[in-house]
């Protein structure tokens, strides 16, 4: 049976269409109407093997909050039902992903119990006191900043997906020193993660879980 969802939604803030295609090959046709998203949510559909179709339209003359998040809404719904009743998936996925300075993780758990943990620092969280894990050869962190997109944004996506998913997310930042490369490891990271977590193993007959049920 084919895994696949399309959504739609449609609020006074943005008007999303996204379908979805668990088991295709990387394929993808995405306009946001974010250039930087567009390219991340690229990046994810070729990392995770997915074929990820989304057309988006929001009130970017406020801010690009409403649309991010939205669509990691119709995301996480898309993966939810294109998931079905789970039965014989892996279940749990990991991935690290270097990018030239940065290294991040990603470990997830399709538990039906949604939790993101993301331990990626913003520049308030800097002055707060907030210390990324440091690599052996660097005495601190110094994060280049990102213009248009940010790392908020990419937590609220995140959040966003993982609640209607039902998926718990953890992200590690190890060390980096650019947030462009923060992000997009982290969604070639959540890609990777995601596709093995949903492939199957054929010894698997039922879900995952000793409570029969995920």
């Amino acid at each position: 049976m084919a895994r696949k969802a399309r959504i739609s939604r449609k609020t006074q803030e943005t008007d999303i269409k996204l379908s979805l295609n668990l088991d295709g090959s990387g394929q993808y046709k995405i306009a946001t109407g974010i250039p930087f998203l567009d390219h991340m949510l690229s990046l994810f559909a070729l990392h995770g093997m997915f074929d990820l179709e989304i057309e988006a339209r929001g009130d970017l003359e406020v801010d690009y909050h409403h649309t991010t998040e939205d669509i990691g809404i119709c995301l996480g719904q898309a993966m939810k039902g294109a998931l079905g009743d789970k039965v014989g998936i892996r279940r749990y996925g990991f991935a690290y992903i270097p990018m030239d300075e940065t290294l991040i993780s990603v470990a997830l758990d399709i538990s039906d119990r949604p939790h993101l943990v993301f331990n990626v620092p913003t520049e308030d969280r800097v002055q707060e006191g907030f210390t990324p894990l440091e690599a052996p050869s660097r005495k601190s962190t110094s994060l280049k900043p990102l213009t248009g997109f940010n790392i908020e944004l990419a937590e609220e996506f995140l959040r966003a997906f993982s609640t209607k998913a039902g998926i718990t997310i953890h992200v590690n930042l190890m060390y980096g020193g650019s947030m462009h490369h923060i992000i997009e490891a982290t969604f070639k990271a959540l890609g990777r993660a995601l596709d093995q977590s949903t492939k199957f193993d054929p010894r698997l007959k039922e879900v995952p879980s000793t409570k029969g049920i995920l």
